[in-house]
């Protein structure tokens, strides 16, 4: 069984540098190595971890990448970890033979047969952890003699103290290890006097870190969910630094977000220091951490808050995207805003809404909708309600913005269909969506009585595809299209395929700040 954490150079092994008889680095300082077609295939064979970069010369992406996986491989390479690239412009039938649709990927490969997207950040650190965690079994075995050292091979480690006569919490911390081997370093011992010494008793878990209090004990139910939750709390710093490296894991933990905003190293080690009870108090229910407002600061205006005034302060809940900026014309005092917060978990704050003005007529078939607006029009009734997210500059949405007028004719010219099915738009660039958007023009349709669980359109764009999207998913099954409604004079494509339905990239939070 393999791991998921960093690893430990002496439980690598001898490591070995990339021998005379490989293929050679592109120049002489160079520790990664350039694959082809002729070469690849031996190459993964031979070596039982390797990191593979599909890109193309002209990728801007790929050329930011490129000095962070240099340094990877050069670290690596005593691990006898190779890192190696392939030109897809030179070797187009051996990246479509990995399905590379993208500049960079990268792919962990364990022999030519056995192959997964790599799972990390594009950074340094975030490769080198990342692909000595690959090189580890799931769970290692600590003794006396070597667990201080184990403890310091990553900035978390999770070990488990539990009796080799205890067959049920030995499987489940082994199964939690295996499922969770690309997040972490596990290992264990079945040592009671180890544990005991440790401050742990059989059966617990024991999450060392080189942060805060160092050390977190748990002893709680062994099953899966349980364990999660807790080492998702425990592992995360009190009041962490938000970068590229910590983005998505913070998007991803499931609880608010609380950002500070602050220009210098100075003011944001003082912010942390003076959030850091606040945090502990309200540990588990929100996750708070300081931003580079030089760096990051157009994030500011994602949250609602006027940018380039800072310091500042915001709360985002990440599962529903709510925003509560804190007043900018207050002082960013930490017991002020330890009220703010607390009012916000309690949920007696109202969350600010970006948004155009409520239309006071609609003009057209296609129904404008809002932010203030959305929740009325789009969730809070008992119709089937189609919704298209676009941008003002979106050319896709230009196009499509005829073709969707016809659409929503269809329905809201017949009165049977317009109690049943509304066709709308919003400007998802001018207003807060709780939707995901990573393109425009994305559609949706809201299903009456399942609003919880939108269809995104994926077909091509014409009304008869649209119009059978509708009645496909839609609760009525109301076809726009029957005998009596109003046909339309042409179904000709916007777009000729369904791989189209959003090519214009939506600008991300994450994207504008790099994060």
């Amino acid at each position: 069984m393999r791991s998921f954490a960093p690893l430990v150079l002496s439980l690598l092994g001898a490591s070995a540098a990339v021998s005379a008889a490989e293929p050679a680095a592109d120049a002489a300082d160079s520790n990664v190595i350039s694959l082809t077609k002729d070469t690849f295939d031996d190459f993964v064979k031979e070596h039982d971890l390797v990191l593979a970069e599909f890109f193309a010369p002209w990728c801007g992406h790929c050329k930011a990448l490129a000095p962070k996986y240099e340094e990877a491989a050069t670290e690596l390479k005593s691990k006898n970890i190779p890192l190696v690239k392939v030109d897809c412009t030179e070797e187009e039938d051996l990246c479509r033979t990995y399905d590379v649709d993208g500049y960079p990927t990268l792919k962990v490969f364990r022999g030519a047969d056995s192959h997964k997207p790599y799972g990390g950040a594009r950074q340094t650190d975030s490769i080198v952890s990342y692909m000595t965690k690959q090189s580890m079994p799931a769970v290692s075995i600590v003794t006396e003699e070597n667990l201080e050292e184990f403890k310091t091979l990553d900035k978390i480690v999770i070990i488990g103290y539990v009796g080799s006569d205890d067959k049920t919490a030995n499987k489940s911390f082994t199964a939690f290890a295996e499922a969770q081997r690309d997040n972490y370093l596990f290992a264990a011992s079945n040592d009671a006097a180890l544990a005991k010494a440790e401050g742990a008793k059989q059966p617990s878990i024991v999450l060392y870190k080189d942060f805060d209090e160092k050390k977190a004990v748990y002893d709680g139910k062994l099953d899966e969910e349980s364990i999660l939750k807790w080492v998702k709390t425990a592992s995360t710093p009190l009041v962490g630094e938000l970068g590229p490296e910590t983005y998505s894991k913070y998007m991803a933990a499931g609880i608010p977000l609380a950002y500070i905003f602050a220009e210098t190293a100075e003011e944001r080690e003082k912010f942390a220091e003076d959030f850091r009870p606040i945090a502990e108090k309200h540990r588990g229910d929100i996750n708070i951490v300081t931003l580079d407002a030089k760096l990051f600061g157009a994030h500011a205006s994602n949250l609602n808050l006027e940018p380039e005034k800072f310091p500042a302060f915001a709360i985002q809940e990440t599962t529903k995207n709510a925003k509560y900026p804190y007043d900018q014309s207050k002082k960013l005092d930490a017991k002020d805003v330890g009220k703010f917060i607390k009012n916000v978990l309690d949920g007696k704050v109202d969350p600010s809404i970006k948004s155009e003005p409520i239309p006071e007529t609609q003009e057209g078939s296609v129904t404008v909708v809002v932010g203030r607006n959305y929740q009325e029009v789009v969730i809070d009734n008992e119709k089937d309600v189609l919704v298209e997210f676009y941008a003002p500059w979106c050319g896709h949405c230009k196009a499509l913005a005829p073709k969707y007028e016809e659409l929503a004719a269809l329905y809201a010219d017949v009165p049977e269909f317009k109690e049943k099915v509304v066709v709308a738009k919003i400007d998802a660039t001018a207003n807060d969506v709780p939707d995901s958007i990573t393109g425009f023009p994305t559609i949706k349709l809201y299903p009456a009585g399942k609003k919880d669980e939108p269809v995104e359109y994926q077909g091509s764009r014409t009304v008869e595809d649209l119009v059978a999207f509708i009645k496909e998913n839609g609760k009525y099954e109301v076809d726009g299209l029957a005998e009596g409604a109003k046909k339309p004079e042409q179904g000709g494509d916007v777009t000729s395929s369904a791989s189209q339905a959003a090519e214009t990239p939506a600008p991300s939070e994450e994207s504008h700040d790099e994060l």
